[in-house]
């Protein structure tokens, strides 16, 4: 009889998850009931809010030990009871991390053709591409000639950011954790420098890439670099406030950026929550259709295969190690 494989949190992680944090369960395999829909996972995207969940303080909701993880997934229909879907059809949904799921239409949406391969759904023209697009373009507006920085430039979210941005002539400087990441950034992102967490300096780098200051900042880390940043923004800069990536292994919160001292930049703080733009979700991708033909956009995937390899895959991430954004292939 065939089942259901799942990975389910184990144990409250103290720090950096690691694989001993969740096991593999055989559950099962779900039936679809009246209006319902049964969908075989094809791909689990990774992210680092789902560290927040397993916290208790993300807004999508709260994972506890005996919890199947949950994630959106590329998946494909097997059995529906739900006339305008047909088995064999492509969906993006909340299937978890788990081999199948069972979901009402609603909550279904359709994989167009043009979305190629499909597990861009979950990437470059999926929630990662419009958390970027969402933060520059609209929330920060960024425009030719400004410096604009990121942190994590050559993740999921980061990497996406940097090429929009180049791409209406900005001046993009990274930060990333390696050599070979900085390279890459300056190399296939367009970035016109790259900062290594890890080997330099940050706040001084920042005084030489960035002399006249820092027009946006997009913070996908929180903690010092962000406060670093802030003292270095020019005169009405913005700052977009997105992720805490350098947070969400600590039990607690360090102090934000000196109040005083935005006021004194004439700053713009907001934080961007990508859920408010979901409607904008067609418009993102039709408008970014035409530079990944151009091959001005382009996402680089770090691709685990197999549903059982999910938790070393999410160990690399929240531990800094992946390299793009990270899919696993079910």
């Amino acid at each position: 009889m065939q089942s259901n494989r799942q990975i389910i949190l184990e144990s409250t992680p103290r720090g950096i998850p690691t694989p001993e944090n969740f096991s593999l369960r055989n559950a099962p395999m779900p039936e679809a009931g009246d209006d319902e829909v049964l969908c075989r996972t094809r791909y689990l995207s990774l992210d680092p809010y789902m560290r927040s969940q397993i916290a208790g303080r993300h807004p999508s909701g709260v994972v506890v030990p005996g919890d199947v993880m949950k994630g959106e997934t590329v998946s494909e229909v097997v059995r529906s009871n739900v006339a305008s879907f047909s088995p064999g059809q492509i969906v993006r949904c909340m299937g978890g991390w788990q081999a199948y799921s069972v979901h009402i239409g609603g909550d279904l949406n359709v994989v167009a053709d043009h979305i190629d391969p499909p597990s861009y759904a979950l990437s470059v023209l999926g929630m990662t591409g419009l958390t970027a697009h969402a933060g520059m373009i609209w929330q920060a507006g960024v425009r030719a000639g400004e410096c604009v920085v990121i942190p994590a430039v050559t993740g999921g979210v980061g990497s996406v950011a940097a090429q929009l941005c180049a791409a209406r002539g900005a001046r993009v400087i990274g930060i990333a954790g390696s050599g070979e990441k900085c390279r890459y950034a300056v190399d296939s992102l367009g970035t016109a420098g790259c900062i290594d967490r890890h080997s330099e300096d940050i706040e001084a780098r920042f005084g030489e890439l960035c002399p006249d200051g820092i027009d946006v900042y997009f913070d996908l880390v929180g903690g010092p670099t962000l406060r670093a940043a802030c003292r270095h923004l020019a005169h009405y800069g913005r700052v977009v406030l997105c992720g805490l990536m350098a947070e969400y292994n600590r039990a607690d919160r360090s102090p934000g950026p000196d109040p005083g001292l935005l006021i004194a930049k004439r700053a713009v703080v907001s934080g961007l929550v990508v859920y408010v733009y979901e409607h904008r979700r067609d418009e993102y991708i039709w408008e970014c259709l035409p530079l990944l033909a151009q091959g001005k956009l382009h996402q680089r995937e770090d691709l685990t295969v197999g549903l059982e390899n999910a938790p070393a895959a999410f160990h690399r991430l929240m531990s800094g190690q992946n390299f793009g954004k990270v899919i696993v292939k079910v």
